[in-house]
């Protein structure tokens, strides 16, 4: 009985591992867009960064595709 619980302990420190490293990646978008949008941009770069925030895959291609001003 012991041995399930230790491995209930692991699969949940593996969990809260892959969660924080989500939440590390999908702040790291938001801040990346902000700060390319600012120097990229025509639009407001706040507004680029809510859009990545809420659909952070949609967003980060839209922001590629349709967002940076062409150099």
């Amino acid at each position: 009985m012991p041995s399930s619980i230790l491995l209930q302990g692991a699969v949940g420190t593996v969990g809260v591992l892959i969660g924080l490293l989500f939440l590390a990646v999908g702040i790291a978008m938001v801040v990346w867009t902000y700060t390319d949008a600012k120097k990229n941009s025509a639009h407001p770069a706040f507004l680029w960064a809510l859009v990545v925030f809420f659909a952070p895959i949609l967003g980060i291609l839209l922001y590629v595709l349709l967002g940076r001003s062409a150099r």
